[in-house]
């Protein structure tokens, strides 16, 4: 995960490492993935991607 130094302050610096986030056109929302073994980790309850997480193509 990405380092977040001073805690609390509501901000992230860099990318969230082995996630990888898919847009699925059926339900219209984005799925987290995780890089290493594939599989479908969370999924976004609003139509706004996840902040941080890199997307595929």
């Amino acid at each position: 995960m990405a380092i977040n130094p001073p805690k609390g302050d509501g901000h992230r610096i860099g990318a969230v490492k082995d996630r990888s986030q898919v847009f699925n056109p059926k339900s219209e929302t984005w799925v987290k993935r995780d890089t290493e073994t594939g599989r479908f980790i969370d999924q976004k309850s609003d139509g706004n991607p996840f902040k941080g997480v890199r997307k595929e193509k």
